[in-house]
């Protein structure tokens, strides 16, 4: 990284990644000798404005499920509490109420004797018409009647709210309305509450004896004098006790405390203080005021509101910034919204075709379906992110279901956004005579195989020192799918002469010369083993190579065989066959740069080719991203057909811990070897089923999403047989009119374990424009398989 805060794309060793023509850099005003010290220069504009770009960043976005599109996501009604009560309960309310009412009515009426209630327990013994313990007179005639009918009213209201479902319909009601709505709800329905416990608490004679006296009675009896009631400060507390006690739990109810704590806090606030009480939008880049930036903040703001940063400069800046690189201040102050830029100079893509949002990572590929099983995913958007394609993802549809439409041209444009960021390295391979996956400006290194106007090559070897390790890569790309040869017969064989030539020429072969040799050639042995004279450790390895060749089981005659499809006329300038005029390019670089490269295999003619090519592409790549990084590195395969093997199987399950994943797309799961299915499915975390597939391939995946308890209801009817003669008539008189006999309905329910997604339902129910898709994120959590409507 230079101080200007620019970054240089180098590959490994001396050989520089080429870099395309793009979009020039904005050229940033150069500091002026009259300028004041500190003042920032006027920032340069950004290739194309992004209209709202302050609301886009301002945008709440919530933590929400695996796989949901949380930009402006809320959550979906169908999801939230139930706006209306269910039927149980209101009958749980209106019952309990019948029933008081009913008892309050014989209460009054004296329909209910005294001696049979709850308050004989508080006043025993000769007071209970005359008054209390705690007063004695205060009950006498007419007023005892008021007395206890308070307390009557007190406990069946509270028997009410126990035995009903009343505090069910309260949370309902109050608990869920904002404030302050439901502290004022709460409020009225503590001062009810009061004008019954209490009566004439609210007029000219507060009178709380109903609840207190009670108590009273009890105190005296246990201490056994009146001498605690001759002290006003503690019938005073008690009765604020009382009180508070009653209140209480509407107190709770209604968040008083809470709602209280805000407004004196608002209250105590300045007017200067509100604003930073209050939280920042991001907008105006409240990390950086926080850490003392005032002054690139202010700057990053003024480009922001004024529409001179895109979502890409805002997520790049950012990113910089949570990365903690040197002099931030000053490349912000220098180069505005176009700091940290590219080293293609692009700060977005010409054309978009897909909803992004750079600041969670997503692409938004559809809207999970509203159905019954789709519980928490009712039409929210569905949408994919680097923290489920780490897991890997396997798609298989057949030809013209949308996987290229749908999933790997919104996936590609999405790491390719990514990538400019700064987040993310992307390699695109496209499908045999397929056509491109996006525009050619939309990638730093485009590879043309088999085209002679391609600028770029495709190094065979990605760019390796150790000669085994050369080897595996080849041997996996020549005989990985090979049941004949074992990958390990076929890596020896290629060690065995690389290492050897390496040693002489000091790189390695061509793969021309290289297959000369393997086909055992005298005159390329014969140089090869004189140009190694005095090495014995080599001369050692290249003739064990020879005495090998032409047996029994040698691996090299089937790697030559293979290499024979790349030793076309076609292909001749390509693999480090060619001129100067084609540099080769190594997929290691993307382990070290967030490159886009995009991988054109040849026209249709040449199948077996491309195969060969999409294995070698996947093994480097999977070889490549073993070393340490920062950002996130993806490969996608347009048609992966050819490329699982044992060996890439094995490597795939390796890749979530080494920030880096593959998508896998197949037109039927029967272009992967049958001994393979299992280990496929349960390496990648992610899969998804696209309308049209067989039941044969709608199988595997109802064995990989296993299956699930669910409730199921049976009603069953059976004939009613009368014993009595008058019933047996009923009967048959109704049977006459009716036309059928007298049944009645038997009901079992059970719960039942069945697939979640049987091979049927995955074959026949799934719609055109529709997937089945199921996520696990590199953390470990799931998203069912659900249907997406990938249409909308």
């Amino acid at each position: 990284m230079d101080s200007d805060g620019t970054q240089d794309a180098r590959g490994t060793h001396a050989n520089p990644v080429p870099r395309p023509a793009g979009p020039p850099r904005p050229p940033s005003t150069p500091p002026r000798p009259d300028r004041a010290p500190g003042v920032p220069p006027a920032a340069a504009p950004a290739p194309r404005a992004s209209s709202g770009v302050a609301e886009w960043l301002d945008e709440e976005r919530p933590t929400a499920r695996t796989g949901i599109w949380r930009f402006g996501y809320r959550p979906p009604k169908a999801a939230r509490a139930t706006e209306r009560l269910a039927p149980v309960t209101v009958v749980g309310m209106l019952v309990p109420l019948v029933i008081a009412l009913v008892l309050w009515s014989l209460w009054r009426r004296g329909g209910l004797p005294y001696q049979f209630t709850l308050l004989r327990l508080f006043t025993p013994g000769d007071w209970w018409w005359g008054g209390t313990i705690a007063s004695p007179k205060s009950n006498e005639g007419a007023e005892a009647r008021v007395v206890y009918d308070g307390v009557f009213f007190a406990v069946l209201l509270y028997a009410m709210g126990r035995l009903g479902s009343w505090p069910h319909a309260v949370r309902h009601f109050v608990g869920r309305r904002p404030q302050p709505g439901r502290a004022l709800l709460a409020l009225l329905l503590a001062l009810a509450a009061l004008s019954f416990v209490f009566p004439g608490a609210f007029g000219v004679g507060w009178d709380a004896l109903p609840v207190v006296d009670p108590l009273f009675s009890l105190i005296v009896l246990i201490s056994g004098s009146y001498e605690l009631f001759a002290s006003p400060l503690f019938t005073n507390a008690l009765y604020a006790a009382i009180t508070l006690l009653v209140v209480w739990p509407f107190a709770r109810l209604g968040g008083w405390s809470p709602y209280v704590k805000e407004r004196l806090a608002a209250r105590r606030a300045g007017p200067g203080q509100a604003v930073l009480a209050a939280e920042r939008p991001r907008a105006q880049w409240p990390e950086l005021r926080d850490a003392g930036q005032y002054e690139a903040a202010e700057l990053l703001t003024a480009e922001v509101v004024s529409d001179r940063m895109n979502d890409v400069d805002c997520v790049r800046v950012r990113r910089a910034w949570t990365a903690g690189l040197p002099d931030f201040r000053d490349t912000v102050l220098r180069h505005g919204g176009a700091a940290w830029a590219h080293p293609s100079g692009a700060r977005d893509l010409p054309r978009r075709s897909a909803r992004h949002d750079l600041l969670t990572g997503q692409v938004r590929v559809g809207r999970w379906v509203a159905a019954e099983r789709t519980d928490g995913y009712h039409d929210a958007g569905a949408a994919l992110g680097p923290d489920v394609l780490g897991t890997s993802l396997l798609a298989v549809g057949p030809s013209g279901s949308g996987k290229t439409r749908t999933l790997i041209e919104p996936l590609t444009e999405a790491l390719a956004l990514q990538a400019l960021t700064g987040a993310c390295a992307v390699v695109a391979v496209s499908s045999p005579g397929g056509g491109p996956l996006g525009s050619d400006s939309a990638f730093d290194v485009i590879v043309r195989i088999g085209d002679p106007s391609s600028v770029h090559d495709l190094d065979p070897y990605a760019e390796s020192d150790d000669p085994d390790e050369a080897a595996a890569i080849l041997a996996e790309a020549l005989v990985g799918d090979l049941d004949t040869v074992s990958a390990q017969s076929a890596t020896t064989a290629l060690a065995q002469l690389l290492g050897p030539y390496r040693a002489v020429h000091g790189c390695f072969p061509t793969l021309p010369e290289l297959r000369e040799l393997l086909e055992g050639e005298p005159a390329a042995l014969s140089a090869l083993r004189e140009a190694l004279a005095g090495d014995e450790v080599m001369r050692r390895e290249l003739e064990a190579r020879v005495r090998q060749t032409g047996t029994p089981g040698d691996a090299g005659r089937a790697l030559a065989d293979r290499l024979s499809l790349l030793n076309r006329p076609v292909f001749a300038e390509f693999f480090g066959g060619g001129s100067n005029a084609h540099r080769a390019f190594s997929l290691r670089a993307v382990a070290h740069h967030p490159l886009r490269v995009r991988v054109d295999l040849p026209e249709r003619g040449h199948e077996e080719a491309a195969r060969l090519i999409t294995r070698l592409v996947l093994a480097q790549f999977q070889t490549v991203v073993r070393e340490r990084r920062d950002h996130f590195a993806c490969l996608l395969l347009d048609d992966a057909t050819g490329a699982v093997t044992e060996g890439s199987v094995r490597r795939l399950q390796r890749l979530r811990s080494q920030n880096a994943g593959v998508v896998l797309a197949l037109r039927t799961v029967g272009d992967v070897p049958e001994a393979l299915h299992g280990p496929l499915y349960g390496a990648v975390g992610c899969r998804m089923a696209f309308s049209g597939i067989t039941t044969w391939d709608g199988s595997r995946f109802a064995q990989t999403w296993g299956t699930e308890w669910v409730e199921t209801t049976e009603v069953a009817k059976h004939t009613v047989f009368a014993d009595q003669p008058m019933t047996r008539a009923i009967h048959a008189l109704r049977k006459l009119v009716t036309g059928s006999a007298v049944t009645t309905d038997a009901v079992t329910v059970r719960q039942v374990e069945r697939e979640r997604w049987s091979a049927s339902r995955l074959a026949h129910e799934v719609p055109p424009g529709h997937a089945v898709l199921s996520l696990t994120t590199v953390r470990g959590e799931h998203a069912p398989p659900l249907m997406v409507d990938l249409r909308s």
